[in-house]
């Protein structure tokens, strides 16, 4: 099965990307989704997080309060390697699980930060999704409301375009309408589809 690394910066369009590709029958892993699971209360990795970070990132409900984390190790590199030291290990467990589990021409696995994280090991290909800075800003704002300091706080903790595009065997470049997306995806889908067969057929 092939492999595909879905990637781009904070308001790129990984996120519809990874619709749109689901919608065509593409087995998607989120590592999101599952950042999220792993930290719920009763797994091991939520009681490491609050261990090392302390009971102040908890909201009135006692789970993680996912802002006040992202603004603290978005504040301090060492802070940011220690929660990656806790989530990563056991992210790469979960993708390897679903990964075996999956029979399919091939799959997505979206990782925001693949290129910063070191998770290009485990696909084939790494397709990002590349936009203008002004349009993540603008995408971002729209849809989590955090100010443009905030996001370009984030925007500097990710790597940049340049560095994202020198690692990618795939770009779509999402800087027009939806209906331009949609074509560009399904141009990929064609093309994964046919790379899968020849994989088979090798």
């Amino acid at each position: 099965m092939l492999r595909i690394g879905l990637t781009g910066g904070i308001g790129s369009g990984k996120s519809t990307v990874a619709a749109l590709l689901t919608t065509r029958g593409v087995p998607v892993i989120d590592t999101d989704e599952i950042a999220h699971r792993l930290t719920e209360p009763g797994q091991a990795a939520f009681d490491e997080i609050v261990r090392v970070f302390g009971e102040e990132i908890l909201d009135s409900n006692h789970r993680i309060d996912r802002n006040r984390l992202r603004e603290r190790v978005f504040e301090n590199a060492a802070e940011r390697q220690r929660l990656e030291a806790i989530l990563h290990p056991r992210i790469r467990e979960v993708i390897r699980e679903k990964l075996a589990a999956l029979h399919a021409p091939y799959c997505v696995v979206v990782v925001p930060l693949l290129i910063e994280s070191g998770f290009t090991d485990l696909v084939d290909r790494v397709l990002v999704v590349d936009a203008p800075e002004a349009a993540q800003i603008q995408r971002t704002a729209a849809r989590s409301g955090l100010t443009e300091p905030e996001i370009r706080k984030i925007l500097s903790a990710q790597a940049t375009r340049a560095q994202r595009l020198q690692k990618a065997d795939d770009v779509i470049e999402n800087n027009a309408d939806r209906r331009h997306l949609e074509k560009e995806v399904e141009r990929l889908h064609q093309w994964y589809l046919s790379l899968a067969t020849n994989v088979k057929r090798n």
